[in-house]
């Protein structure tokens, strides 16, 4: 049967750090045991120099050497066998300088020669060493045995039975294994703990799903056409793919950055660091309409998700063009069968020279009011604009008038960024303006006696364009001032294609991209004015065309 290793990441991480755990110990064990035998020996053999060398102390010995015979009932085999029976030793052998035994733990063995070479001995060495005898394989030691004038007389010879070292070695392995197996418990236990952790953390998943789930998270990431930022808990971003770099600018160093280092202050960050909640959240960041979702991770971060609306945004506010322009080819419509109607009736009275001088009127008034528009603003964009507006201002009510102030070149680096500036004020003061004006129906043209209007004044100053735009409506309390150009901020109801609270939020994203400011302030009479300084918006005068000083110069 084939044993196959486990897929799941804890049960791999558990049998390896078991066969990691088991290996140490071994290895361990093995590390202690190898040098105990050479420890135990040494012990052994020094156990078996201080008995000899107390032997050779004792001062009978020597003189009984020298003046006694070898026999096994004489005094130096009395003395040797009393030590080695008070010290355990295996035997006490008392040699003379010919090597010929006077002691020996076998009585009968005295006086015959040693074993073993007893020549660097009686040269006055000390010896140490595990060796084999008559008396079989022990750890002895050998000194020389001097008399009272220090001269070399004879030798002792110590041994230490080898079973009772190895008896010792034996002896320390079970409790030396009894410690190496709680050892090998403690870290199985630990290994088990880790290996749950592991399982907690990654759910069960192999290395194999794991990897696959790297590589469909990369490819998510990058191919999907909305911004994703992972934020940790203590608000760095820990993730951000190619979309979300594109639209909020970030760069290439932005991971492991704190948010506000990266972005600037405003509602973008607020959005993204979880200061403002809610769903479907409208930012502007750089000119762009942004949708954001923010959603808590289970570790304290959280995931952002930003969808590009400008495109869509944009098409709303053209749909509301288109549908104002409707409404005014629609009132154009009914004006003009009036006109018709008009003349009908003159032609049939047969007044044909008020007939004709009624279509004369209407012809020089359409074209005086474009064409004071074009003497005014040469920006062929913005003259559009301001066309297409007063046809809207007036199926709606309100008049749209050019300031005699007005005065603006053809010399605009970027007009859709003038005419998206212009666009916005004037569709905020119509607004304005027509609310004003229904809160009391009753009265025509309320305060005004002209009835409300919106007043726009275009001017040049060098390379910097101002734009100001006026209304009659009810105005812009002073707490508020700064909080109507704060993105998704709106008096107004939502349409159902597009959500209020963004056109103010760019015009002041687009100041902000040209250095210049943008302002509300109080209208003489009533009413708000909204002043839009764009420096370096226009191209210099020598590169722009020539300079008109007065709308009369223009002409």
């Amino acid at each position: 049967m084939r044993i196959r290793w486990p897929r799941s990441v804890s049960a791999q991480v558990l049998l390896t750090q078991l066969a990691i755990t088991a290996g140490v110990t071994v290895f361990a064990t093995g590390l202690f045991l190898a040098p105990l035998g050479d420890q135990l020996d040494d012990q052994a053999t020094h156990r078996a120099l201080s008995i000899a060398q107390a032997t050779a102390a004792e001062p009978d010995t020597a003189r009984d050497l020298l003046t006694t015979e070898p026999r096994p009932d004489g005094p130096v085999q009395t003395t040797a066998e009393r030590i080695r029976q008070a010290t355990g030793a295996l035997y006490v052998v008392i040699m003379d300088t010919h090597g010929i035994r006077w002691s020996h733990t076998d009585s009968r063995r005295i006086g015959e020669p040693v074993s073993t070479d007893p020549g660097p001995v009686l040269s006055g060495e000390e010896v140490r060493e595990v060796d084999s005898g008559t008396l079989g394989r022990s750890a002895r030691a050998k000194v020389p045995l001097r008399d009272s004038g220090g001269r070399i007389v004879g030798a002792v010879s110590v041994g230490i039975a080898y079973d009772s070292v190895r008896e010792r070695l034996l002896g320390s392995i079970p409790g030396l294994l009894r410690y190496a197996g709680l050892a090998l418990a403690v870290g199985a236990l630990a290994a088990v703990g880790v290996s749950r952790r592991v399982r907690r953390g990654t759910r069960g998943l192999t290395f194999a799903d794991i990897s696959a789930l790297l590589d469909e998270r990369e490819a998510m990431l990058h191919g999907i056409r909305e911004g994703v930022v992972a934020i940790d808990a203590s608000g760095h971003i820990r993730l951000v793919n190619d979309e979300a770099r594109r639209l909020l600018g970030l760069g290439a160093n932005a991971v492991g950055r704190a948010l506000d280092e990266v972005l600037p202050p405003g509602r973008t960050t607020d959005v993204l660091a979880g200061r403002v909640t809610g769903p479907d959240l409208l930012t502007v960041s750089g000119g762009r309409v942004l949708v954001a979702n923010r959603m808590p991770t289970g570790d304290g971060g959280a995931v952002a998700t930003l969808r590009d609306r400008t495109e869509l945004e944009l098409l709303g506010r053209e749909l509301d063009s288109t549908q104002g322009l409707l409404d005014a080819l629609r009132a154009k419509d009914h004006e003009h069968a009036n006109r018709l109607h008009t003349l009908l009736g003159l032609l049939e009275l047969e007044l044909y020279e008020e007939a004709a001088d009624y279509v004369a009127e209407l012809a020089d008034a359409r074209c005086s009011s474009a064409e004071q528009v074009a003497e005014r603003v040469r920006d062929p964009l913005a003259a559009a604009l301001l066309v297409g507006k007063s046809a809207v201002a007036a199926e709606r009510g309100v008049a749209l008038r050019i300031s005699d102030a007005t005065l603006l070149p053809d010399r605009a680096i970027d007009p859709r960024d003038v005419v998206t500036v212009l666009g916005n004020l004037i569709d905020n003061a119509l607004d304005a303006a027509v609310a004003d004006r229904r809160e009391d129906p009753s009265v025509v043209g309320g305060p005004f006696v002209d009835g409300p209007f919106v007043e726009v004044e275009l001017r040049a100053e060098g390379t910097t364009a101002v734009l100001r735009v006026s209304d009659t409506g009810p105005g812009v309390p002073p707490g508020m001032r700064q909080r109507v150009f704060a993105e998704g901020w709106s008096t107004k109801r939502s349409p159902a294609h597009r959500s209020r609270g963004l056109g103010l939020a760019l015009v002041r994203r687009l100041a902000e991209r040209y250095g210049g400011t943008v302002r509300v302030t109080e209208r003489t009479g009533g009413g708000a004015v909204f002043t839009v300084v764009l420096p370096e918006a226009l191209r210099d005068e020598a590169v722009g065309g020539a300079r008109f000083t007065s709308a009369e110069e223009a002409r």
